[in-house]
C-alpha cells in the first residue's frame, strides 16, 4: 500500500512572474486556497497520508502557508536542498525519509489522475517504476513516451519531428517508484530523473500507465493559470472548492460587501468590496480584502488579495497581484499581469500580455538617484 508522496516544489515559477517574484508558485492561490493545497486534497483522496516537499525557492513561505498539512489530511515534511539538484537529485536528497514504495510528483500540475489505479497497476505488474501518462493533441512540443502493447516503456523521444510521432502520450509528472530507483542516482549531484534515470530502466522494470480522459493542466503560464482557475470554478476539475459554490456557481464570503452584479461562476473572498454598478464574472476571483470600485468591470480574471481596482476600470482575462492598484478608467489587456504592489495610473491602457513588475520599477527608480 502506498501512503507516501514526494512532491518537487523547488522551482521559481519564472513564467508566472511577477506574480511569483516573491511568492513560490505552489502557494499562489487558485480560487480559495494555495495551488498546492488542491494537490494535497487530491492526494488525500487516494490514500496518501504523508508528503515530503522538496523545496528550494522561499521554502519559509511554503511552511507559513501550508503548515503541517493537517487541514488536508496529509502530514508534510519540508526539505530544502542546499543548491538545485534536479528532479532526481532532489529525490536522492530525500532518501532518508522514503518508504520502500512511494509516489513522486511534479508540484506544478492541477490534475484528477486516478492515482489509485496507477498504484494498483504498478503493484500488480511488479514494476520498478510506473509513469503516469496523459494524451495531448499536439505531441510535437513534448517528450513522448513509447509503450509496448503490454505497458512496458519502449523508449522516449524528446521534441519529436513529425515523422517520429507514433504516440500521443507524454509524462504527467506522476510516478510510482520502488526505493531501488534511488540506487541509480548519485548523491550530491544535479541529476534529471526524466533524462538520466528513467532511460536506464527501459527494459528493466519501467512501465507506463495511460490516464485517458483525466484532467491535466500545468499552471506554468498566465494563460494556463487562468484556465485552471476557470476549470476549478466551473467544475471541469472536481475539487473541494467547487463544492462551496451555490446553485449559481457563486461564493460570496459573509464578510464581503457586494453592491454590484456578480455573474457565476465567481468567487468573492473574505472582506472584499464590490462597488455599486461594478460587474464581476464570469470565471472571476476577487481575493480576500480586494476592492473593485463602482462601475468597474472584471471578467475572466483574478484580482488577488488586497488589490484595488479603480472606478470604471476594465479587466478581461487578466491578472492583478496582491496589493496592486489599478487606477480609475484603466483598461488591462488580455493576459496582462499587474504584479504584486504595482500601480497602473488612471486612464492607462495596458497592452495585451504586458507584465508590470513593481520590483523592477523600484530598482529603476533607485538607480536614477
Amino acid at each position: 500500500m502506498v501512503t507516501q508522496a514526494v512532491i518537487l516544489v523547488g522551482g521559481q515559477g519564472t513564467r508566472l512572474r511577477p506574480l511569483t517574484s516573491q511568492l513560490p508558485k505552489p502557494v499562489l492561490e487558485v480560487v480559495d486556497r494555495p495551488f498546492l493545497a488542491h494537490m494535497l486534497d487530491w492526494l488525500a483522496g487516494h490514500g496518501i497520508t504523508e508528503a515530503i516537499l522538496c523545496c528550494g525557492f522561499k521554502a519559509d513561505v511554503l511552511v507559513e502557508n501550508l503548515g503541517e498539512g493537517s487541514v488536508h489530511g496529509v502530514e508534510l515534511t519540508y526539505l530544502t536542498e542546499p543548491e538545485p539538484r534536479g528532479t532526481a537529485g532532489a529525490l536522492k536528497f530525500a532518501e532518508a525519509h522514503l518508504h520502500d514504495r512511494f509516489v513522486m510528483l511534479n508540484g506544478d500540475v492541477l490534475t484528477d489522475l486516478d492515482l489509485s489505479a496507477q498504484i494498483a497497476a504498478h503493484e500488480a505488474s511488479g514494476a520498478t517504476g510506473t509513469l503516469g501518462l496523459v494524451p495531448v493533441d499536439d505531441p510535437s512540443a513534448f517528450g513522448l513516451v513509447r509503450l509496448e502493447d503490454d505497458g512496458r516503456v519502449r523508449g522516449f523521444v524528446e521534441k519529436p519531428k513529425p515523422e517520429e510521432i507514433d504516440t500521443d502520450l507524454i509524462s504527467a509528472g506522476a510516478y510510482v517508484l520502488e526505493r531501488s530507483v534511488l540506487d541509480l542516482i548519485p548523491a550530491d549531484k544535479n541529476v534529471s530523473i526524466e533524462r538520466e534515470v528513467f532511460p536506464l530502466l527501459v527494459g528493466n522494470g519501467l512501465r507506463g500507465f495511460p490516464h485517458r480522459g483525466a484532467y491535466f493542466m500545468d499552471l506554468g503560464t498566465p494563460e494556463r493559470y487562468l484556465d485552471g482557475l476557470r476549470d476549478v470554478l466551473t467544475g471541469a476539475l472536481h475539487t473541494h472548492t467547487h463544492g462551496l459554490l451555490d446553485e449559481r456557481g457563486i461564493n460570496v464570503d459573509a464578510s464581503a460587501t457586494v453592491e454590484g452584479t456578480v455573474t457565476g461562476p465567481a468567487w468573492i473572498g473574505a472582506g472584499a468590496t464590490v462597488g455599486e454598478g461594478a460587474r464581476i464574472g464570469p470565471n472571476t476571483v476577487i481575493g480576500d480584502g480586494a476592492t473593485v470600485a463602482a462601475g468597474a468591470a472584471v471578467r475572466d480574471s483574478v484580482v488577488l488579495g488586497g488589490a484595488t481596482i479603480g472606478e470604471g476600470a476594465q479587466l478581461y482575462r487578466s491578472l492583478v497581484g496582491h496589493g496592486a492598484e489599478v487606477g480609475a478608467e484603466a483598461v488591462i489587456g488580455h493576459l496582462a499581469v499587474v504584479g504584486p504592489g504595482a500601480s497602473v495610473a488612471p486612464g492607462t491602457l495596458v497592452p495585451h500580455e504586458t507584465k508590470i513588475d513593481a520590483q523592477l520599477e523600484e530598482a529603476a527608480d533607485g538607480s536614477a538617484h
